[in-house]
Parts: structure tokens; sequence; C-alpha cells
């Protein structure tokens, strides 16, 4: 018979507003197996959890239960408290009576008698809980960074100078990501390839990182300390050791009319190229859709005068397998796709672009060497108009995304300023639903544009933009002046929602990691662990957990870069051990839990056993690695014969849990 401690805590007034925590107390306490019950205001505190140390061993209690909050707060501060005290930690149980119960009611008298069935729930398993053991495993020191943007590059860096090795997998030729296609920064106006440039040739000359560019994880195996990682290198058709970089297969390509989308296909490039002058790796690729010689076998210009001998029309993708003790997530954002906004004329007139196009066009090394130029005839515009929240904070009903995309009243302002101090002949119109600038420097930045630009801020939507000839009339509401308006532009900036890159819901799958509705990455939690997924070992930088700007990125990133240090610092990480186990003789080996498994930790191996007439049988059954098991409990579900439980989570443990709320 288990000797049990009933605690139970009132978070302040968390709890305590809603549930009588005494009256709480007092009806556990009444419960079989309850020697010790106690009400305590914080027994998360430095005295809540010497209480507990002390009734466990005045009362030599051999198990307990907190009704506190959620466990994935604190089971660990009271198991940690209650090993202290010599009882083994896995005999504590946690009855979430806050975000469960006094959280989601009003009513005091409901939420007691809530709070003490999931108090009974909680002593009912402690009955059936017996002492586990965690094991350990060896970490392998050594991370992957998914993604060569800016929030990949800080990350990388922070980690190499801890002295660790990493490992930069990007699927574009080159490093730098959207941050390489940008102009000026905001608020400081600072050029973004004069603060990148300077970031990605330190990655390029540090000798703990390695890039994999043009690359892409194919698969992920193992567990946190120990991931086995396949990552296929795409061919580029170019021997990136023996290219100097020198660009002259660039200018002597003879298929120059491609669609450049580093330029966002505002110009053409040739069939081989580098993206850009800052490229890192400094290396020519060929793109086989286009390549006369590939698709041919005509042309070879482009290994005629390579001087170095680097291009190698025969080079086939490869594969490259890793082992990891962490993985960083950071896929970046693409702008949305506008073809469906048909009421902005975005796939009408080349004269109404996003904000990255933009971008480009005023970049001195973009398509029009940093003029001001309207796409379809390469006419200075007079007036511009600047659509804000398109595809963001929609109702959920269209297209578009309902959240905020965060960086779009500041890129705005941005252009808006930029434009009317190099063109102040040009008229700058904003129309907007909210201006949100909670950064720091930013709503003086946005306040410069309007009163020291001149630009027109509007408070209204765009309804629809038609385009006429040269011009693009503009309908659009006045919501302060309460009138109708029609500007007629030469020119529309549309502000797109950001969403996830692609690549996002794929890799997540691999990763066993969590992703919200709009397919940004879960962190385990949003204020404690917010660089960290749920699934242990892979961690979160940059735009791929949410919307942000590049210095929340950048910070975002060297957090998460602290976090991999602390794991990859340690020798040995302590397993889990609430982890599944097959009973052989129940196991009828038919495969299902392996195939369910999203670790691939069963596997299944013949075994002899003695049957009743004293004969010996092989039969096949199921075998669980507990290094690799995570205890999500998918196999104990599917199993067929009931063979598979989970130690600490078993069948009978729920079961009674069950009864206990049941009766």
């Amino acid at each position: 018979m288990q000797r049990i401690g009933v605690f139970v805590c009132w978070c302040g007034s968390n709890i305590a507003a809603t549930v009588d925590v005494k009256a709480v107390a007092e009806a556990l306490g009444k419960e079989p197996g309850v020697v010790y019950f106690e009400d305590y205001q914080y027994m998360c505190s430095e005295e809540g959890q010497t209480k507990l140390q002390n009734a466990i061993r005045d009362y030599k209690l051999t198990g307990a239960v907190v009704c506190s909050c959620s466990p994935r707060m604190h089971e660990a501060t009271f198991r940690k408290a209650a090993a202290k005290a010599g009882v083994n930690s896995f005999m504590v149980e946690i009855a979430n009576i806050r975000e469960q119960c006094s959280w989601i009611h009003k009513n005091k008298e409901e939420a007691t008698e809530k709070a003490i069935i999931l108090g009974r729930a909680a002593i009912a398993k402690v009955h059936l809980n017996a002492p586990l053991t965690a094991g350990e495993s060896p970490v392998t020191k050594r991370a992957l960074v998914i993604g060569g943007g800016i929030a990949g590059i800080q990350t990388a860096l922070d980690i190499a100078d801890a002295g660790f090795e990493v490992d930069i997998v990007e699927k574009k030729p080159t490093i730098g990501g959207k941050m390489s296609q940008i102009d000026k920064t905001f608020p400081t106006l600072d050029c973004a390839a004069c603060i990148l440039t300077p970031k990605m040739v330190e990655v390029a000359q540090n000798e703990k990182i390695r890039i994999f560019s043009y690359s892409e994880v194919d698969k992920v195996q193992g567990f946190v300390g120990n991931f086995s990682v396949s990552i296929r290198r795409k061919a580029r058709f170019v021997d990136e050791v023996k290219c100097t970089g020198c660009g002259l297969c660039t200018e002597k390509c003879p298929q120059k009319k491609v669609p450049n989308e580093f330029n966002l296909g505002l110009d053409q490039r040739r069939a081989i190229y580098i993206p850009f002058a800052q490229a890192v790796p400094k290396v020519a690729t060929i793109d086989p859709d286009y390549c006369t010689m590939l698709k041919t076998g005509k042309c070879g210009v482009c290994s005629k005068i390579c001087t170095a001998g680097a291009i190698d029309y025969k080079q086939k993708d490869s594969f490259i397998e890793e082992k990891y003790g962490a993985i960083v997530v950071a896929t970046g954002f693409n702008p949305i796709e506008l073809n469906k906004y048909d009421e902005f004329a975005y796939s009408q007139s080349p004269d109404v672009i996003t904000s990255l196009e933009f971008e480009r066009i005023t970049n001195a090394a973009g398509p029009t060497g940093g003029t001001l130029l309207r796409p379809s005839d390469g006419e200075h515009p007079k007036k511009i108009v600047f659509v804000q929240c398109v595809g963001s904070r929609e109702d959920g009903s269209g297209c578009g995304k309902t959240y905020c995309s965060k960086i779009c009243c500041m890129y705005t302002a941005k252009h808006a300023m930029l434009t009317r101090e190099k063109y102040p002949d040009t008229e700058v119109y904003v129309f907007y639903i909210d201006v949100r600038t909670p950064g720091k420097s930013f709503d003086e930045f946005y306040r410069r544009a309007v009163e020291e630009y001149g630009v027109h801020y509007i408070k209204g939507m765009v309804g629809k933009v038609i385009p006429q000839g040269k011009k693009l009339m503009v309908r659009a509401s006045d919501l302060i002046d309460r009138k109708q308006l029609l500007i007629d532009a030469d020119l529309v900036v549309l502000a797109a929602a950001i969403e996830p890159d692609k690549s996002a819901r794929p890799l997540a799958t691999m990763l066993t990691a969590s992703m919200d509705t709009n397919d940004f990455f879960t962190e385990a939690h949003p204020k404690l662990r917010p660089v960290e997924s749920p699934t242990a070992g892979i961690f979160l930088s940059g735009c791929c957990q949410g919307p942000k700007d590049i210095p929340e990125t950048v910070s975002q990133a060297s957090a998460c870069a602290a976090k991999v240090i602390g794991l990859l610092c340690r020798d040995k990480l302590t397993g889990n051990p609430c982890v599944a186990h097959s009973d052989e003789l129940m196991c009828n080996g038919c495969s299902t839990c392996e195939k369910v498994c999203p670790y691939g930790a069963i596997t299944y191996q013949d075994k002899e056993f003695r049957m009743p007439d004293r004969t010996m049988r092989t039969r096949r059954v199921a075998s669980v690695n507990p290094a690799v098991c995570q205890g999500c409990g998918a196999c104990t579900v599917a199993c067929p014969s009931g063979a598979m439980d989970l130690h600490g989570f078993s069948n009978s443990q729920i079961m009674a849990e069950v009864d206990a709320i049941c009766k």
C-alpha cells in the first residue's frame, strides 16, 4: 500500500480565486492511501518544495500528488524536489487544476468539484506507479542548421564560436536568404548587404562551419543527441572545389533568356549563373531546365571557356550521411502568392508589384541599377500607391492569412520615405488598416515618413485597381474623412503577407516537430521555451516560428544557439524512462506498432519460447529501443493484441484514473 501525500497549490489567485483549495485538500485527504495533505500559496517556491520534502521524510511518503498548474510548467521542479528527499521522481503526479480547471470555470463550486476529481484521478495513478530509472545516451557534438538566411547564419556563427562544428544546409545555390534581396533595413536605413555580406564571408571562412548549398535534408532518424541525417546535394554540374567564381561562363553562355529568380523575374539571367555578386559560396550553377547542353547535348560553351575545368555535365545528385546532436530549423518565409487577388490587378498589370519586387527595383544591384522605373515602360512613376495588409489580418473566409505579418507597416514606411527622399517630385499614398510600430524607434521612424517626408497616410482599404492605358485607377475609401477616392497612380505596391517556406511542412514531418494551422513551427512553450520545439533536440530560429523583423530574428537566432550550445556541452543525456515495452508472450508479430512509430524505435526479432509441452518454438516479436523511443504512446493504441504498453502510463494506470473520475 502506497503512503501518499497531497499538496494543493493556490498559485496566488490563479487557482484560489476559483477553487476552494482547502476543501480540495481535505477531500483528497480522505482518499485511500493518503496519509498527509496540505495547501500552500506557492508550491513551486523554495518554501513549497521544502514542505514537500519535509512531508516525505516525516510521514515516510512513497508517492506524492501536487495539485497545481500544468505539468509542462513545474513537473520537473516537483520531481527533483521529491528525488532529493529520497523518493523516486516518477512517484510524483501533477493534477492540473489551473489550466484544466480554475481558468475555465467561473462557478467556484463546479471548479472545486472538478479539482477534487482531477486530484482523485492522480491519486489512483500513484497507487499503480512504480519507480522508474532513466537511461543515458551520448551526445554527438555537432549541430545541423537547416536554412542559410540571416537566422541560420547567426545561429551557426554563435554555435561555431562556442567551439562546436556546424553544418548549414541551404536549398538555394548561395546562403543569404531574403535579406540578400533587400536594399535598406529599418529603422536605421543601413545597407542590408553591408550588414549581411561580412557575416556570409565569416561563415565561409569559419573552420567550424561547413556549407551545403544547393542541398536539401532528405531523411532524419534518431533522437536528441544522436540524430542521423541524410543530406541530398543536388547536381549543380559545376565542381565546387575547382570553380573560382570568375564568372566568365556566366558571361559567355548563349542561353540568356532565363527568368532571374533572385530579381523575382524582373529581368533575365543565363542558364549558368551566380545568383548575385556577393554569393557564398561563389560558385556557378547550371540550370538543367534551360541548359542546351543538358537538354540536347549540343553547346558546351561554358565547358570550353572554363580554364579551371570545373564544368561537369555528368554530375549526379549525391547523398551525405552525418550525425548531429541538435538540429536547428531556420527555413524562413516567403511572400504569399497574389494571383488570387484580382481586385488589385496584380496578374493583369506589370505596374502592380509586391514590396519585395519594389526592393529589387530600388536596389543598386537590381534589374534597373537602383533607378525607380515602371516595369511596363521604364518610365519614372510620379504617383505611387502602397497598399497595406494584402493577405494579412483576414477573417479566414478568403485566401489570405488571419495573422498580422508584423513587418509590412515598417517596410512600407521605409519604401515611402526612401522614394520621397530620392524623388521629391513623386506623390506617395499609403492605405492602411492600422499602423503597427512595436519595435524600438519604430514609431519615430513612421512619424518621420509622415511629418518630415510628407507621405500621405490614409486610413482605409483599396477596393479595386483598374488598369487604364498607362495609368492604374485606384478606388479606395478614406475612413477618417468618410469619402471615396479615385487615384490615377503610375505604380501600385502591395504589402503581401508572409508565410512559412513551402519546405516547412514536409520538414516538420521528417523531424516529428509540431506546427500550427498556418504551418509555422510550434514552440515548446510560448513564454518559457520560445526557441525549442516540443520534440527534444529540435530548435527554432527566425521566421519559421512566426513573422519577425531582422533584429528580432537575429536575437532569436542567438537565443537558439545558446540552447544548442547548452545541449552540446553535455557528454551524456538522461533519457525518458516512460518508454514503450512489449509483452513478448502476447505479441503476435503483426508489425502494426512498427508502422505507426514516428521515431523508428520498434524493430522485430525472432525469439525462442518454451511451450507448455516443453517444446521450443520460434516466434517473431516486437523489440523497443528505449534510447530512441519518446514515449508518445502511438504503438500502445495501435497494437491489436494489447502487447504494447508504456512505462509510467500503462493501460492499467490510465483505466484507474478513468475509474476514479467516474466514481
